[in-house]
C-alpha cells in the first residue's frame, strides 16, 4: 500500500556536493562547507584500479569528526559491476544517512538494494537515493517511485542525472534545458504523486556561476527540492534559490496561525487572507516553517562557532 504524498522528507536539500571518495583532503573539507548534504561518490568520479582505495578512504573518514548538520550519503557503483557487492558492504558497515544507486532502470533495482540492506540488518533511517539518468529510468521513474513507497521500503529521493541522459538519447547541452524539461517535469510528477524530494543534475561548468543561478532558478520554478553540485563555489547560489524565501515563511506562519485558531477545528478549507487554503496545504507550510527553522539554526550556529 502506498505512503501519501506528503510523506516528503523534511530534511535540507538544497545543496547536495558530490565529493570523491578517492580524494581525502576533499572529505575532510565537507566539514567547513555549508551544503545540505554530501555524496560520497564511489562510482563516476573514481577510476576503476582505485576503487578499493576510495573504499579505504571513506571508512577512514567515517570513523574519524563526525559530519554535523548534514546528510551523509554515499554513491556506490551499479551492483552489476565489479565493485558494487563490496560497496554495499561497506555501506552496511559505515551506515551513512543514505545509499545513491546509479543508473536507476525499474523498480527491481531498488527493491534488491532494499534486500540487501534488511538482510544486513541495516537501521530503518539508511534511506535509498535513486539516480534517473537513463532512458529507460525515466520512463519508468512512477513505477519506480510507486514500488519504492510500499510498507517497509527505504527510497527517498530521486536524483536526476542528466550527463549521461544526453549520452543516452544525443540531446546537446543548452541553456535552458528547453529539449529536457518534458522528461524533467516527469520525475517531478512522479516524486511528487508518491512523497519523494527530486534533485537536480549538476552544472557542470563550475566557473560559469551566473548560468548555474539561471539554471537553479529554473530548477525551482519547475518544483525540485534543491540541485547536485560538483564544487563548492556553488553552495551559495543553491542554497539562496532552494531555500524559503520572507514572503513564503511569513504566508506560511500565517496558515499555521489560522488552522490553530479553535474555529477552524474540523474545518478542511478555510479563508486565509482572501484565498481558500485546505488542510493539505498546512501541512506544506509546517514543512517550510520547520525547514526555516533549521537554516536559520545553522546559520546561528555558524555565527557562534566564526566567534
Amino acid at each position: 500500500m502506498s505512503q501519501s504524498p506528503l510523506t516528503r522528507s523534511m530534511n535540507l536539500r538544497r545543496s547536495v556536493l558530490s565529493v570523491p571518495a578517492i580524494n581525502p583532503r576533499a572529505l575532510e573539507k565537507t566539514h567547513q562547507l555549508d551544503c545540505d548534504a554530501v555524496i560520497f561518490d564511489l562510482e563516476d568520479s573514481v577510476a576503476p584500479e582505485k576503487k578499493a582505495e576510495a573504499r579505504d578512504n571513506l571508512a577512514t573518514f567515517f570513523q574519524g569528526k563526525p559530519l554535523a548538520g548534514k546528510e551523509r550519503i554515499i554513491r556506490i557503483n551499479g551492483l552489476d559491476t565489479n565493485w558494487g557487492r563490496a560497496d554495499m558492504e561497506l555501506v552496511s558497515v559505515l551506515e551513512p544517512d543514505a545509499v545513491l544507486l546509479p543508473k536507476v532502470n525499474e523498480p527491481q533495482d531498488v527493491m534488491s538494494v532494499g534486500d540487501l540492506l534488511a538482510d544486513a540488518d541495516a537501521p530503518d533511517e539508511l534511506r535509498i537515493w535513486a539516480m534517473i539518468e537513463t532512458p529507460r529510468g525515466i520512463l519508468n521513474a512512477a513505477a519506480i517511485a510507486e514500488a519504492g513507497r510500499t510498507a517497509g521500503s527505504r527510497l527517498d529521493c530521486f536524483v536526476v542525472g542528466l550527463n549521461d541522459l544526453r549520452k543516452e538519447t544525443g540531446v546537446l547541452p543548452q541553456p535552458g534545458r528547453q529539449y529536457l524539461v518534458p522528461w524533467l517535469m516527469q520525475v517531478i510528477l512522479a516524486v511528487r504523486a508518491y512523497g519523494l524530494c527530486a534533485i537536480d543534475s549538476v552544472f557542470n561548468d563550475f566557473k560559469d556561476i551566473d548560468g548555474f543561478d539561471t539554471e537553479c532558478a529554473e530548477a525551482r520554478a519547475m518544483g525540485f527540492d534543491g540541485k547536485m553540485l560538483i564544487h563548492p563555489a556553488q553552495i551559495e547560489p543553491a542554497n539562496r534559490h532552494f531555500g524559503p524565501d520572507a514572503s513564503a515563511i511569513a504566508e506560511a506562519q500565517a496558515i499555521m496561525k489560522a488552522f490553530a485558531d479553535p474555529a477552524t477545528d474540523g474545518l478542511n478549507v478555510i479563508n486565509v487572507g482572501g484565498r481558500m487554503i485546505e488542510r493539505l496545504h498546512l501541512v506544506q507550510a509546517e514543512t517550510l516553517v520547520h525547514k526555516a527553522r533549521l537554516i536559520a539554526e545553522r546559520q546561528k550556529a555558524k555565527g557562534q562557532t566564526a566567534n
